[in-house]
């Protein structure tokens, strides 16, 4: 009797409840949006310090910080859909949507495995940035051990194969003892995935991008494949040189030896342009040597960068900024030396991380970073669930949109050069600049490649490294130097990897910084080809950029897209245009010679 009674006052409950309200819908987000912005706040200072001091309980820290911020968000998400039959407002729904989407990683419900989760995330970008590879006695490489900054200048200058062999061994000896955390990492993250109603991790990530997951996955194919021709044409040109360098070591018609191309990862070809270089397109400078002779120091480095964006009507960065930020690699601690930007309190800390080396590389990849920085400060004012990039690839393809305009044109600006190379010097800048932006393609494109065929079972643990290998040589043509098995696992010698950080994010990226240098390009009023094109110093061109940045995540990326360029589809045009004069001289120096592999 007292079981029926109970059982009738919970049907009278319900039919008595009143389903949720518009503005109900609307103090539920508004509060959660406190909530995330206090949580997300914390769990940046955790992470700034365990990745800029790491030790066991700096790890630990980061673990619990990161492990309330994922508990609570996936509490809030579970919450939030009693609200899905609500009609609302355009921006109170996409709040909705945003924060269903806003993890990288949807830990179970279970506390014990969401701890664990935590944890593993911790622990294996911990490993990696711990990571140093210690040479035997007679080894090439000497007698320290080394760490990925020493690995890299070995890889990025050494033409040595043996001793090149060797590095690239040795580092990718460090990622061993996170394949099987990470094994377990997929397990939790795709049963958090699935308990927020995604097929698996790698769908929650493709969808969000303002399309279905698999929509955008056939995207970034079609977007490929606009490209592609340069990219073959450019691997053909770089194989046959260097096999006429190293002989049947490099074959004349297959995949390239990865660790000859300068890059751990073999990601980027510009350490190898010396040796690639055309005849007579010496443009009489080379910035790292610039640099070193006015001898800049790694603030320096950073304030040419901040100069870019203030000519184009940005307020300069924060005194924070210089207080709080990592420009060198510390001498007595373990860092994460991968350069990245941070948003720390979501309002004006905005920090870089890097460990600068005096060279034109990380001059560079000062601008980047700081392209990050900037869009932060743009979008700062915005509600917090709309504080971000429109889209992932947005945000990496600011910076890169803005290295494009480090042109002769700039370094003679800035004082560094006194005459601007004249147009005979034009395929040789291509050139150097293509072993960059072009040889990234297929690598942005193939990380997440994998990862979504991990998350979604397709690759199982038994597969990790020969499906990775065998994804390499499909889109990027190049082969291990070294005979690997499944006691490898090579795709976590790449830092995103470990730090759970998706990746097609920056083949987007590489597809935007053209669309958008095209854009503003045109604004500032250049008539010059595209390549020589810079907005140093043209408010128009800001003006147009700023309004882009402003309103990061407030509406869907097509309609950024359209303010910032005129254009609501991604398009692989400018890219292949910016280079059309190169592809050209690439084609017929592969005359007769194979292409592709």
């Amino acid at each position: 009797m007292w079981f029926r009674f109970i059982l009738m006052s919970s049907l009278c409950f319900a039919q008595t409840r009143k389903a949720p309200t518009a503005e109900e819908a609307k103090a539920f987000i508004e509060k959660a949006e406190g909530t995330l912005f206090e949580l997300n706040a914390q769990q940046q200072q955790a992470d700034w310090v365990k990745s800029t001091f790491i030790t066991d309980d700096t790890e630990a820290i980061a673990a619990r910080a990161t492990e309330k911020l994922i508990a609570e968000t996936v509490r809030l998400v579970n919450e939030s859909k009693r609200f899905a039959a609500v009609k609302l407002s355009d921006e109170i729904r996409r709040k909705f949507e945003l924060l269903r989407l806003g993890l990288t990683v949807a830990a179970p419900s279970n506390p014990q495995e969401t701890a664990e989760l935590s944890r593993i995330l911790a622990s294996m970008e911990g490993t990696y940035g711990k990571g140093k590879y210690c040479p035997d006695p007679g080894s090439p490489l000497g007698k320290e051990c080394l760490d990925i900054g020493g690995i890299s200048r070995i890889i990025s200058t050494s033409r040595n194969p043996k001793k090149l062999e060797e590095a690239w061994r040795g580092w990718h000896t460090i990622s061993k003892p996170i394949r099987d955390p990470f094994k377990r990492y997929v397990e939790l993250a795709n049963k958090g995935a699935k308990e927020l109603g995604f097929a698996d991790t790698g769908a929650m990530w493709r969808s969000k991008y303002d399309m279905p997951a698999d929509d955008y996955a056939r995207e970034v194919d079609r977007l490929w494949e606009q490209v592609k021709p340069l990219y073959l044409s450019l691997h053909a040109y770089v194989r046959n040189r260097l096999h006429e360098q190293y002989g049947d070591i490099v074959p004349a018609n297959g995949p390239i030896p990865s660790h000859l191309l300068g890059n751990l990862w073999a990601q980027e070809w510009g350490n190898l342009y010396p040796m690639l270089a055309p005849k007579d397109a010496d443009p009489g400078y080379d910035l790292t040597s610039i640099l070193k002779e006015r001898k800049t120091d790694a603030k320096q480095m950073v304030r040419y960068g901040e100069a870019f964006f203030t000519s184009l009507g940005f307020a300069p960065l924060p005194l924070t900024f210089w207080q709080r930020s990592q420009l060198v690699q510390p001498r007595d601690r373990d860092v994460v030396c991968h350069a990245s930007a941070w948003d720390v309190d979501f309002v004006d800390d905005v920090r870089v991380k890097m460990c600068i080396e005096i060279n034109d590389e990380d001059f560079m990849t000062v601008h980047h970073e700081l392209g990050h920085n900037f869009y932060q400060r743009a979008y700062n004012k915005q509600p917090f669930l709309f504080r971000d990039g429109a889209n992932d690839g947005f945000h990496e393809a600011i910076g890169d949109a803005i290295q494009l305009s480090i042109t002769p044109e700039y370094l003679k600006k800035l004082g560094f050069i006194t005459t601007v190379p004249d147009a005979s010097k034009d395929i040789g800048l291509l050139l150097k600049r293509a072993l960059d932006k072009v040889a990234f393609l297929p690598f942005g494109l193939l990380v997440d490649k994998w990862r979504w065929q991990v998350f979604s079972g397709q690759i199982t643990p038994a597969q990790y490294n020969e499906a990775w290998w065998a994804l390499k040589k499909q889109y990027q043509g190049v082969a291990p130097p070294v005979a690997r098995s499944e006691q490898d696992f090579d795709a976590g010698a790449k830092y995103h990897v470990p730090a759970n950080t998706p990746y097609s994010r920056y083949f987007l990226a590489s597809i935007l910084q053209f669309q958008f240098h095209r854009s503003f390009a045109a604004a500032a009023g250049c008539k010059d080809p595209l390549h020589r094109c810079s907005v140093y110093g043209n408010p128009a061109a800001g003006a147009k950029l700023g309004k882009m940045l402003e309103m990061g995540a407030s509406r869907p990326w097509p309609e950024a897209l359209a303010a910032g360029t005129g254009q609501s589809r991604m398009d692989a045009t400018a890219i292949v245009d910016y280079f059309a004069p190169l592809k050209k001289w690439l084609d017929e120096q592969n005359k007769g010679k194979p292409v592709g592999w």
